[in-house]
């Protein structure tokens, strides 16, 4: 299973860990990450100090709103791609926060460790569930609680995650493709993210902006393809 998943993309890949294991470090669990914990605020400003270094500028320079959501979208991507891409691929993975454990690395996805023997029987509805009811959700309000940003935006970021794995997906492998979208649309469906106006596909926009374009205001290199802000001429 993590081979299948590796394949499709380094946001997909997980290693595997016995069930019930604890892994040493630098192994952390999950858990650190759906709660407003000393951890989280640390993955939030090592990302506000990337982004400064990045531009040349001090940390100072970066609002902690922007390291927020940048933070919060690199983790609720790193959580989603391995969920839909288990579905779409029909093999299931157990991502019970739990028995899940991360590694606390800057640059790229982070590593993620599942357990080796997920329990069988989980429908795809308690999957979905379990994604958004333990993970995605959890983090997104401890993110919030830690740094003033709009649930808006970091909904956003989720239906971006979501978006950018079936494409993905679906890249790597077109016989999947209908999969991978139809997986993203159920998940469109959910509570979480039906708000979102416009469905998931390769035209999908976002009905909110995550903030990147505030490390550069005016330049539009600066905004994501699937902004809501894509395509105007001017904005701050």
């Amino acid at each position: 299973m993590p081979d299948d998943l590796a394949a499709l993309g380094p946001f997909f890949a997980v290693g595997s860990h016995m069930p019930g294991e604890t892994p040493v470090p630098p192994w952390r669990p999950v858990r650190e990450l759906t709660a407003p914990s000393p951890t989280l605020r640390g993955r939030i400003d090592a990302v506000r100090a990337a982004l400064a270094a990045r531009g040349g500028l001090t940390v100072d320079d970066i609002e902690p709103r922007v390291a927020a959501s940048a933070g919060h979208l690199g983790l609720v991507a790193r959580l989603t791609a391995p969920a839909l891409g288990a579905a779409v691929l029909r093999r299931p993975v157990d991502l019970r926060p739990g028995g899940l454990w991360w590694q606390d690395r800057s640059g790229g996805p982070v590593p993620l460790s599942v357990p080796t023997a997920p329990e069988a029987g989980v429908s795809q509805e308690e999957g979905d569930q379990l994604l958004f009811g333990e993970l995605l959700a959890p983090l997104t309000a401890a993110v919030a609680r830690l740094v003033p940003v709009s649930d808006r935006v970091l909904w956003g970021n989720v239906a971006s995650a979501v978006n950018a794995a079936a494409a993905q997906a679906a890249r790597q492998r077109p016989d999947l493709a209908p999969d991978a979208w139809q997986a993203a649309r159920r998940l469109f469906a959910g509570p979480w993210l039906r708000g979102e106006p416009c469905p998931p596909g390769p035209a999908f926009r976002r009905a909110s902006c995550c903030l990147y374009y505030r490390l550069a205001p005016g330049n539009p290199s600066a905004v994501c393809g699937d902004c809501v802000l894509a395509g105007r001429r001017r904005f701050r």
